[in-house]
């Protein structure tokens, strides 16, 4: 049975979810029957003992009740759910750096893991024009580092589709459009990530409501996120996350392929570059 409190500074969520799974098998339970009682899925009981899924203090209490465990997880679950991310992102942030696929539609901006600093600093500027430049300093910093994961030669594989309207949209100046773009080449062009740009001429496809993040793992059931401005939801259910699967396969069907979206987004990274100089 568990009794000693976790460590804060070695991956409390990983650890906690390493403690449920011993907890849950010596209980004799499947995923399934222990979420039974807490009205989720045995998916999401496997994503919390992946560590891809923070458990949350209700959680924490009746698991507790349910495995015998003597307040084990009510004790340590603060350490677990503490992030640096917003609220509506922390889930889907923390389950991102486990993932060994990333596929994303960027309908608006570029997404967070390829952003430069001065793109996510205009970004958090335009977001938040009265904070101060200590909370923007710390909002980019923040975002620079989940950038870090991209740091590995070849995992996770990150599939991202932009609109072309990422492309278009002049956020900051053209100097910062003409270093982001130029970013995002230069990964393409290392084989890093894979990248197509779906264009206007496409007009209505499959997510006209929004951007859709699909992450996969070794040894947890896939997720889907979708954002809006200042909320976000995380599914792990099989159909849902099925669903937005289609969506991104429709997405990249009507993309343009891999050689000719290269080409736009140096074209028009070329064209930004130009307007400065003007």
């Amino acid at each position: 049975m568990p009794g000693k409190n976790l460590d804060p500074s070695s991956s409390p969520r990983a650890l906690l979810g390493a403690e449920l799974r011993v907890a849950r098998e010596r209980a004799g339970m499947s995923q399934s029957e222990l979420g039974e009682p807490l009205f989720v899925s045995g998916s999401f009981i496997g994503q919390l003992e992946a560590g891809t899924r923070r458990m949350h203090i209700d959680f924490a209490r009746q698991i507790d009740d349910i495995l015998g465990t003597n307040g084990f997880f009510t004790r340590n679950c603060g350490a677990a759910a503490k992030s640096k991310y917003p609220d509506h992102f922390a889930a889907a942030a923390e389950a991102e750096a486990l993932a060994t696929s990333i596929r994303e539609y960027a309908p608006l901006i570029i997404p967070g893991l390829l952003q430069t600093e001065a793109y996510a600093r205009a970004v958090f500027r335009a977001y938040q024009p009265t904070a101060t430049t200590e909370t923007i300093d710390e909002l980019v910093t923040n975002r620079l580092d989940r950038a870090a994961l991209l740091a590995a030669p070849t995992t996770p594989l990150l599939w991202c589709v932009f609109d072309e309207g990422v492309l278009r949209r002049a956020v900051g100046s053209p100097t910062v459009m003409a270093e982001a773009l130029s970013h995002i080449s230069t990964l393409v062009r290392h084989h890093r990530i894979v990248a197509q740009v779906l264009p206007f001429s496409a007009g209505a496809h499959a997510s006209t409501g929004g951007s859709i993040k699909l992450m996969s793992f070794d040894d947890a059931p896939p997720l889907a996120y979708v954002e809006g401005s200042g909320t976000g939801l995380l599914f792990d259910d099989p159909a849902t996350v099925t669903r937005h699967s289609l969506t991104y396969d429709l997405l990249t069907a009507d993309a343009l392929p891999r050689r000719e979206s290269l080409a736009l987004i140096e074209s028009v990274a070329e064209d930004y570059a130009h307007d400065e100089h003007a």
